[in-house]
């Protein structure tokens, strides 16, 4: 969109409506977007706004990058306000369109694309760049710093290949990314320059702690250590230390720092040192041209946390709303690891010197350890190792510049201690001032909450995460949160309920709601919604799709399918990827395949220009960077060999992965390919909470890792063993064994009487392995191994729900043109 000026003559069609001002942000991450919501409480229409960002994604939570990383959070979740929201407030958000150049004299700046935007008042929010140690080669191919979503992107693209990874520098974002990594089931050193990990953030004595808790989980440490070069031709292949130590590496990353990013704001010659110079009100030297965030420099300092970016933001937009007397002065910051696990918070200046006192509690077999240094009778810095609770305590007094001298003699034990409210939450939070930070991810201070919760009389957890944001990322401080609703709220406070409700659309769980489809006879989405009195009138997203699965679990062949309450990979019967094309997965029967169908996968690669083909962990082949409009007639060329869509999209059956068994392997009991043909033959098109994925190993070699598969069987000499509940990925579980058998006809009806089990049983989205560890195995060996008439009831039931289920989805739209608007190219208009 662009903004013109204004007409020649002044005038325009609207003469009694003066035109807004323009306001334009160059900069989508998390300080410009605050400013942005801050000045849109202060001064709602006031500006018509438009924000350029660099990356083609919404504003989300760098921070939480790292949970991201190490699979504990998806990419929707760390979103911060979705394109919607910029919609819902008319804000032009133009996203993969970074701004190149700005015109003060003209007032416009240009983007990368040549698109020209007029502002009246201009905000940099440009953020920072990762500091890349300028040793040979530093640029080759492997080498990426930890700053954005490609960044973790690149790292997760690495770790699913395994091998090494060597992260240089361990402060903060180096410690994340490398647990990030090791989590993934990479080999991972750290290599830092200094004697002990996070010096800036941490005591040498916490940093030690700190050290050996890694070192536990698998991660090397090396310290006092100096890179000298990144080794490597077409790609980075190791590091090696000005020692002489080489360090092999498939991945480095550098994590060493970061640098405010005023290029943009040096070339418009804004006055800049270590970023672009800001006064009070976060102005340039520019009177139109402000800035905020980890671009700026403000009384000769520059910050990378978050905390000081959103103070900034408070007052900017006070600046923006012609607001009197706020000022920016400064921040005092503190930190918080976000490994999962350990438990860090440091704040202030904790170095000590000749005038400082030092109050220290060590507890080696706790593994805790505190350290608060004080000056003059107030808190100059804290180091909190093990145990954090009291560290948003000893910040409001840091920052305050409280008089101590009453709690000195116990305040290293924690806030309230000998009192009788002494480890109280309640008493705790209540005695907390309003300036209190709670929530670091979102900036949030008591004061915020407590008003939220005051004048819009919110009574939920849910409530205050939605107005005020507090505890809605990484959730580390939900129980003080919950705390300061009790308090607030007093009697109206609603605890989360024991059960969790389904979604926010209903206060049933999912297996109440499942009780109720098959005890009220509820044969549609709309008969739920009234029987059960659903808050809203259609659902929403996180609802929608388990009901469309309870019913069509509880009415084969009578439920109709609803095509809307599915995500968009089983909508589109493909993977999407990350640049927005698809990946296509043929089915090989048993991970079997024939030169038949070799060739027109072929065929199909060079009539469509896929560029990437891979052959998958459950011994198929995957077709990557097909156009979603090319679906359909990828499909019927596959189609025409035979082939089926693999549902490598679905939640259902994905793989039998097989072993060659007795046909072909010397160790081999019995045919394991043969039985994993059968299986597949049997339980394909199935829709299931979730995933699942079966295998059969031909002997206890257990060559098709049998036993960490939804069902694994592994066949003996007497027989086969059937093993359930297990899966790999981030948190590797090992089944357990079932039962053993005698015969393929009763591993077939075993495999189905537990499909069933688990289909009518589980909530959607829970995988076998939780679903086992919640009903215990004990319950499934009931229904399953000490109950034949049951067990073959479920397993009638299975093969009666596949006889709806077992239509190919490909041929279907490839043939017959099912859902042919789900891939026609939308219409250009112009």
């Amino acid at each position: 969109m662009h903004h013109p000026i204004s007409s020649p003559d002044g005038q325009n069609a609207a003469q009694d409506t003066p035109r807004k001002e323009r306001l334009v942000v160059v900069g989508n991450g998390m300080a410009g977007m605050r400013t942005v919501e801050e000045l849109l409480a202060k001064a709602p229409g006031r500006y018509d706004i438009t924000v350029f960002g660099a990356e083609p994604l919404p504003n989300y939570n760098r921070i939480m990058l790292s949970p991201v990383l190490a699979g504990e959070k998806t990419f929707d979740q760390i979103v911060l306000n979705s394109r919607a929201w910029y919609e819902e407030n008319a804000i032009t958000l133009l996203t993969g369109e970074p701004v190149e150049s700005i015109d003060r004299a003209a007032k416009t700046v240009t983007s990368a694309s040549g698109r020209v935007v007029a502002y009246d008042r201009l905000l940099l929010a440009t953020g920072s760049m990762p500091f890349i140690i300028p040793v040979p080669g530093s640029t080759l191919p492997g080498v990426i710093g930890f700053r954005d979503l490609a960044d973790v992107d690149a790292m997760l693209a690495a770790a699913a290949k395994g091998g090494r990874a060597v992260v240089i520098g361990g402060g903060l974002l180096g410690l994340e990314a490398a647990n990030g990594l090791r989590v993934k089931g990479m080999d991972v050193t750290v290599v830092h320059l200094m004697p002990t990990l996070m010096e800036r953030q941490l005591d040498p004595a916490a940093g030690q702690l700190l050290q050996q808790e890694l070192e536990r989980r698998g991660i090397a440490v090396l310290t006092g250590a100096d890179t000298a070069e990144i080794v490597g031709g077409e790609q980075a292949e190791a590091v090696r230390l000005k020692d002489g130590r080489l360090l092999p590496a498939d991945i480095v990353v550098m994590a060493v720092g970061i640098r405010p990013n005023m290029a943009l704001g040096k070339a418009a010659g804004l006055e800049c040192g270590r970023g672009v110079k800001v006064d009070d009100a976060m102005r340039t030297s520019d009177p139109a041209i402000f800035a905020v965030g980890e671009c700026v420099e403000h009384r000769g300092l520059t910050y990378g946390l978050v905390a000081p970016l959103f103070e900034m933001a408070k007052v900017l937009a006070d600046a923006l709303a012609d607001g009197e007397g706020s000022a920016y002065t400064g921040s005092v910051t503190s930190t918080k690891l976000k490994v999962t696990g350990v438990d860090v918070f440091s704040a202030g200046d904790f170095s000590g010197g000749a005038d400082t006192e030092e109050i220290v509690f060590r507890d080696p077999a706790r593994g805790v350890y505190k350290r608060l240094v004080l000056k003059d009778n107030r808190l100059l810095g804290a180091v909190l190792y093990g145990d954090t609770k009291d560290g948003g305590w000893y910040f409001s007094l840091l920052k305050d510049g409280a008089d101590v001298s009453a709690e000195r003699d116990t305040m290293i034990f924690g806030q309230g201690f000998g009192g009788a409210d002494a480890g109280n939450p309640k008493a705790a939070v209540a005695a907390l001032p309003d300036s209190a930070e709670i929530c670091g991810c979102n900036g949030v201070c008591k004061g915020t909450i407590v008003k939220a919760i005051t004048d819009k009389g919110l009574t939920s957890l849910d409530e205050v995460r939605a107005h005020t944001k507090a505890s809605a990322s990484c959730g580390s401080c939900t129980g003080t949160v919950e705390a300061l609703l009790a308090v607030t709220a007093g009697d109206a406070f609603t605890a989360a309920p024991a059960v969790k409700p389904m979604c926010k659309c209903t206060h049933h769980s999912h297996d109440a709601v499942r009780a109720a489809i098959v005890a009220q006879n509820l044969r549609t989405m709309g008969e739920v919604f009234a029987a059960l009195d659903w808050t809203t009138a259609d659902g929403c997203a996180s609802c929608r799709p388990a009901l469309n699965y309870y019913l069509l679990c509880a009415w084969p062949g009578e439920y109709a399918d609803d095509y809307q309450s599915r995500f968009i990979n089983e909508r589109a019967h493909a993977n999407i990827q990350k640049d927005g094309t698809y990946s296509v997965v043929p089915r090989m029967w048993g991970g079997l395949t024939s030169a038949t169908e070799l060739r027109a996968i072929a065929d199909v690669v060079d009539k469509f220009a896929i560029p990437t083909v891979k052959v998958t962990g459950g011994q198929r082949i995957d077709l990557f960077g097909v156009k979603k409009e090319d679906l359909p007639a990828v499909w019927a060329d596959l189609n025409a060999a035979g082939m089926v869509s693999g549902h490598a999209y679905a939640k259902g059956l994905r793989t039998v992965k097989t072993c060659v068994g007795s046909e072909w392997c010397r160790f081999g009991t019995q045919d394991s390919t043969g039985l994993g043909v059968k299986l597949e033959q049997m339980t394909w098109g199935t829709w299931t909470p979730h995933k699942v994925k079966l295998a059969v190993s031909g002997c206890p070699r257990n060559c098709a890792e049998a036993t960490i598969k939804d069902l694994g069987v592994v066949c003996v000499d007497s027989g086969y063993e059937l093993h359930v509940g297990g899966n790999g990925g981030l948190h590797v579980r090992a089944c357990d064994l079932l039962v053993k058998v005698a015969t393929e006809e009763e591993v077939l009806e075993y495999t189905g009487a537990f499909m069933q089990l688990y289909r009518e049983e589980a909530r959607y989205l829970e995988r076998t392995a939780p679903w086992v560890e919640r009903v215990g195995l004990d319950h499934i060996k009931r229904a399953l191994v000490d109950d034949a008439e049951g067990r073959a009831a479920l397993h009638a039931r299975f093969l009666f729900s596949q006889r709806f289920s077992q239509d190919d989805p490909w041929a279907e739209r490839a043939a017959k043109g099912v859902d042919r608007h789900e891939f026609s190219l939308l219409a250009k208009v112009g």
